[in-house]
């Protein structure tokens, strides 16, 4: 590699963790299963009354929450908004996941994006008891970022972005920025927007909603979008730093760009040609790509009669500057299969399109079946992608484009690209230490359980990698458990039985970390070469708190 070539990845960024919540999924995993399948996990709502649209993407459990973990007490958390604490929660998971939620913490922003909601004033009405000003700590965007940064002993800076539709893109973007600035080493990004009881969306012809329930982006039959709840962060942290480091690296984000469209537009509300195509054309500049090394675009795509068609014509504009080649790049759009996710949106389809980088797998794009007429796709360099398929490059790294429009004006894209191949790992010793621990006994339980299940389904993993992991990037709670294996399979036996086999040296160190001590876990490894790798995160006792 090149001196220029370093120069140039210097400005890379991984994406070292996921997390979020999805309607039809709790997890990544689930999401990406749902996603295999083409599925579309928006609920149909029962009405008779005409002027309500039929549908929405909900979440499951969103009145619920581990108010004990956080040290909110019963008549606090049902003050806080939903919002905030599943965001929360999803914090301190894509920490763990990142295998940097140990006592060592990196110095780690946090850039959040939000949605407006009624929750404050259902306290209002429903709790005479809750004061003004907890209500507004418990309810205000202001605080969604810091809350987080608080809670979780995160020292970097914290911004709650808002700039609608896209503010959780935008919101990755900004933390890019801390990380290549050096305000940070360790950055989560990401959103939420999470409606709370039962939606009831009314239908406005000279609106963005469908009055027929699905949402059908590029689509002839396409009559608007469905609103969603979700929950999506990212762990991002420079390229260079989460490879020595042996962070498990999803993908890399080669390049960002935001920008509004200032006046050239129709009307405030109206997206824009020429702002959507300067923000693509940017990242690609940013990210040191032509438009024919990328395979895949996420757009924004909401099957609005005048969002999709401006958004394939900016697309285009911005592709034509590199390329003429037309039907090569598959586009899609996540809200065909979960809906309008809004300050969500942008995080959610940047963690479809990791995903499907990481496993060189196009998702099927529901809904589509003709196009829409004032789209030409012809003259495109796109294809809606119908059908899941692999993801084909002949040797060329996998490249993909995730696209963002907010209501107002703000744009933001995103170039994706493949992970470089991780460094090496040093042979462990032959006997690994696992210890597992959680504030409660009922939590332990579970999160030993969790972890049994996990080495069962995942024997590939190296059981030094597993074991530094756990003693390395998780917080050490009061009650704990510890096992002693030389393999996953001897390491389930463990977890499952209790049993403990190998050095008496190591059972006897395990038993002074139940007792309490503190232990020198980094010397077990010392000269070694690790990796971090993805495991169970705390098993939260979550319990509803509603108003």
């Amino acid at each position: 590699m090149t001196s220029a070539d370093d120069d140039h990845e210097s400005g890379f960024v991984a994406v070292t963790a996921m997390t979020g919540r999805f309607p039809g999924a709790s997890n990544v995993e689930e999401f990406w299963e749902n996603l295999l399948q083409g599925k579309e996990t928006i609920t149909q709502l029962a009405t008779d009354e005409p002027d309500y649209r039929p549908a929405y993407g909900l979440l499951a459990g969103v009145d619920e929450f581990d108010a004990d973990f956080f040290g909110y007490g019963p008549e606090e958390a049902p003050i806080v908004d939903p919002q905030h604490r599943l965001l929360l929660e999803c914090a301190h998971e894509v920490v763990e996941r990142a295998g940097h939620g140990g006592p060592e913490r990196l110095v780690t922003g946090v850039f959040v994006g939000g949605s407006t909601t009624d929750h404050a004033a259902e306290v209002r009405a429903r709790m005479p008891s809750a004061t003004e000003t907890s209500i507004r700590l418990g309810n205000d965007l202001d605080y969604l970022s810091t809350r987080i940064a608080y809670k979780l002993g995160l020292s970097g800076p914290a911004m709650t972005v808002l700039t609608a539709c896209s503010s959780s893109l935008v919101a990755v973007h900004l933390a890019i920025q801390s990380l290549l600035s050096g305000d940070c080493a360790m950055a989560l990004a990401g959103g939420a927007s999470v409606l709370v009881g039962t939606p009831r969306p009314r239908h406005d012809p000279d609106g963005i909603f469908s009055p027929t329930g699905h949402c059908r982006p590029f689509d002839a039959a396409g009559d608007g979008t469905v609103g969603a709840s979700a929950v999506g962060l990212v762990v991002l942290r420079p390229l260079a730093e989460a490879r020595a480091d042996g962070d498990h690296i999803h993908a890399v984000i080669r390049g960002t760009a935001v920008n509004n469209d200032g006046r050239a537009k129709i009307g405030f509300t109206a997206p824009s040609v020429s702002g959507q195509a300067t923000a693509a054309r940017t990242a690609h500049l940013v990210a040191g790509v032509g438009a024919d090394e990328i395979g895949y675009v996420e757009a924004h795509g909401t099957a609005t009669a005048l969002g999709d068609p401006m958004e394939i014509a900016a697309l285009t504009q911005a592709f034509r500057d590199s390329t003429d080649e037309s039907g090569y790049c598959r586009i899609g759009s996540v809200k065909a299969n979960i809906g309008h996710a809004d300050a969500a949106a942008g995080v959610v389809g940047l963690i479809k399109t990791v995903l499907s980088v990481e496993h060189a797998v196009l998702p099927a794009s529901p809904h589509y079946t003709q196009s829409n007429p004032d789209i030409d796709f012809p003259a495109s360099p796109f294809v809606v992608n119908t059908r899941t398929q692999p993801w084909e490059t002949a040797g060329r790294p996998r490249i993909a484009g995730v696209n963002a429009i907010g209501v107002g004006g703000t744009n933001a894209h995103a170039v994706i690209a493949q992970a470089p191949a991780p460094l090496g790992t040093t042979p462990g010793a032959p006997h690994q230490l696992l210890v597992v621990s959680a504030r409660t006994e009922d939590a332990a339980t579970c999160a030993v359980e969790q972890l049994a299940r996990h080495l069962a389904d995942h024997p590939e993993l190296d059981l030094a990698d597993v074991a530094w992991t756990l003693q390395t990037g998780r917080t050490h709670h009061a009650v704990r458990r510890f096992a002693v294996a030389s393999d996953i399979d001897s390491a389930v036996a463990a977890l499952n039985g209790d049993v403990h086999t190998g050095p008496e040296e190591l059972s006897t160190l395990g038993r002074r970390w139940v007792s309490g001590e503190s232990v020198d876990f980094v010397a077990l490894h010392e000269d070694d070469q690790r990796r971090r790798v993805i495991l169970p995160t705390y098993p939260f006792q979550r319990r509803r708190h509603t108003v």
